[in-house]
């Protein structure tokens, strides 16, 4: 364990006292973390291996990344193929696998793709060489859309008219709402998986939309919440708040959403960056990779800002396969079990190619290839503990 600070065991020990209080009337109970941060500082920080087994933390789709679709990847990778076209991604996007091979494989065969750090770096480039068309691949949360619309802005302004973005940018409340019921049909039919008990939520996107959309999850499914930071101590603090609300529950009272990550996350969020957001895109049905199509869960450009929208540009038909089958939605191949890591039915140890054949060297899916992927996490941090195959 990595707390070895007085404040962190006391945490930890708090933590693990409510366990024991509240499995007085139940066998387990059941949190998912929605951010690849915490999944990454759950691992790192040894808190699944400090707290009460009966406390079991999930992985849920919280890595950008990951829950990117096939036919989005297909779709960044045929703009690479483009003659006369650039295209820039964030580092985690360039192994992630689509069907038709990766933005890695496309470079090695020629093509322009280039690593960026900001969407704002996508400018300068632009603006270096007219001649050339430049693509920025948007992939991310409500964290990050604000920053590419802000970009957007200032092309527009700055009359720049040779850089697009190809939009894949997920909302996480409407993917919260699907894992919640699609794990309630499951939680009928299986004895492997338990009931979902609460969620931490990300502080990173919490930050722009701030508590309030999240508010259904208490008031509709009854699950107790906490937006949380990412220090340990952080992480440590939330689960208290989330097992304090469980036994208030049972003594009549209602699920809420709460903020420990206060020093941060303000209740309303970030208006300026929200405004942004709506000023540049809209919302659209989204394939999320391992949850199927989610109606309104994605962004997509407004009209008058749609000379920027790369599918347009440059002809990329959209994904139109509708909702995907139980079956797809949760299994990607025979092969990668990233789709079942993602709603947190399996832990990543659970897949037989795990540490084997999909190691961050050589990955098979984009858990492993993601640096917030919860099999990265595992991989980096837990495969050396003797983990086993906790089924939820």
């Amino acid at each position: 364990m990595r707390v070895d600070d007085e404040f962190g065991r006391r945490l930890l020990g708090g933590v693990n006292d409510l366990v024991e209080r509240v499995c007085s009337s139940r066998e387990v109970v059941t949190f998912m973390e929605v951010c690849g941060t915490h999944t990454m500082a759950v691992s790192y920080f040894g808190i699944r291996r400090g707290v009460d087994s009966r406390l079991r933390l999930l992985s849920g789709p919280g890595c950008p990344v990951c829950v990117t679709g096939s036919a989005e990847i297909d779709a960044a990778v045929a703009i690479a193929r483009l003659k006369g076209v650039t295209v820039l991604t964030f580092g985690d996007m360039m192994r992630v696998p689509g069907s038709i091979g990766t933005l890695e494989k496309s470079r090695a065969d020629g093509a322009d793709v280039r690593v960026v750090y900001s969407a704002l770096d996508c400018l300068r480039l632009a603006e270096s060489d007219p001649r050339r068309e430049f693509v920025f691949i948007g992939v991310g949360f409500e964290t990050t859309a604000p920053t590419v619309a802000a970009t957007v802005v200032q092309a527009r302004k700055l009359r720049i008219t040779n850089l697009s973005v190809l939009p894949m940018f997920k909302l996480i409340p409407p993917a919260l709402r699907a894992v919640v019921k699609y794990r309630e049909q499951l939680e009928k039919s299986r004895a492997d998986v338990a009931r979902l008990d609460g969620f931490l939520l990300p502080g990173h996107v919490s930050t722009i939309i701030g508590h309030e959309p999240y508010r259904f999850l208490a008031e509709d499914f009854g699950l107790p919440c906490v937006i949380a930071g990412f220090e340990a101590s952080d992480v440590l603090q939330a689960l208290l708040m989330l097992l304090a609300q469980l036994l208030a529950m049972e003594h009549g009272e209602s699920a809420k959403v709460e903020v420990q990550y206060r020093r941060i996350v303000m209740p309303r969020g970030n208006r300026r960056a929200r405004n942004l957001m709506r000023q540049v895109f809209e919302k659209t049905d989204s394939n999320w990779r391992g949850l199927g199509l989610i109606p309104n869960s994605g962004l997509g450009f407004r009209s008058e800002f749609r000379s920027f929208d790369a599918r347009r540009r440059f002809d990329i038909a959209r994904e139109k396969t509708g909702l995907v089958t139980r079956t797809s939605a949760v299994r990607l191949s025979e092969a990668c079990r990233c789709g079942e890591v993602m709603l947190g039915i399996i832990t990543p140890t659970a897949c037989e190619l795990f540490g084997r054949i999909c190691a961050p060297e050589s990955p098979v899916g984009p858990c492993m290839v993601s640096s917030e992927g919860a099999c990265a996490a595992y991989f980096r941090y837990e495969r050396w503990f003797g983990m086993t195959d906790r089924r939820n």
